[in-house]
């Protein structure tokens, strides 16, 4: 069953997504409007639940969370009232058709091969935070496998130390279970957000360090509650 609600779920999505691209085009000057509108029917479609622990903090500019799903993202852009600029990997940018969820709504694709990388990445995440909109990043650097977390890459620590940045870090619990699209399944469940305390972004400290073994520890204590 859950492998038939994944390829609905793949049909569903490419549909989706390609008018959700299209309306993003059309209407440049509310692409914010378009992405929530089109994550409230995920939210729906997917027959997702909500639980969350602690309270976001929507005036910090930089948004760290781990990451093991797509379905990760859908959530984030549901429960986050400001304009999130993501921060992709460039080949999800360049991908035929779908790289367009990235180039609409102009988030930000680094080049991680590319030594000027970094640069670029500074740049965009300048621009952005000017135009009010709050840097969200996963600081593993890619999807783990659900079951813990992955070592923590220095980008995210480089932004928030150069833009002096409020950070909120964010533990999701659940959404491989939900969506792996991986394994091309989907199923109906609660996905799980805990806040912890949002904290400044300072070169003089380990705050970077800090947040990783907090988020680690949170991680491990609930995962044990999804793992058979």
């Amino acid at each position: 069953m859950a492998r038939i609600r994944g390829i609905i779920l793949l049909i569903q999505f490419t549909i989706t997504v390609a008018i959700t691209v299209l309306a993003m085009y059309l209407f440049r000057n509310h692409t914010h409007k378009v992405i929530k509108l089109w994550m409230k029917i995920q939210i729906k479609l997917l027959g997702i639940k909500i639980q969350t622990v602690g309270k976001i903090d929507e005036s910090c500019d930089l948004v760290l969370m781990n990451h093991q799903s797509l379905l990760d993202i859908i959530v984030m852009e549901y429960i986050h009232n400001r304009d999130l600029a993501w921060v992709a990997k460039k080949e999800i940018a360049d991908l035929f058709f779908f790289g367009h969820i990235i180039k609409a709504p102009r988030m930000i694709s680094i080049d991680r091969e590319n030594k000027a990388g970094i640069m670029h990445l500074f740049k965009e995440v300048k621009d952005r935070l000017e135009k009010k909109r709050p840097i969200a990043m996963f600081p593993e650097g890619t999807r783990s496998d659900g079951t813990k977390m992955l070592k923590f890459k220095a980008g995210a620590k480089m932004v928030g130390n150069k833009f002096k940045l409020k950070v909120q870090p964010v533990v999701m619990l659940n959404t491989r279970n939900i969506v792996d699209s991986k394994k091309l399944t989907a199923t109906p469940g609660t996905v799980k957000i805990i806040y912890l305390d949002p904290i400044q972004a300072d070169k003089s400290t380990s705050w970077f360090e800090d947040t990783e073994i907090k988020m680690n520890e949170v991680f491990e204590q609930e995962i044990k509650s999804y793992v058979s």
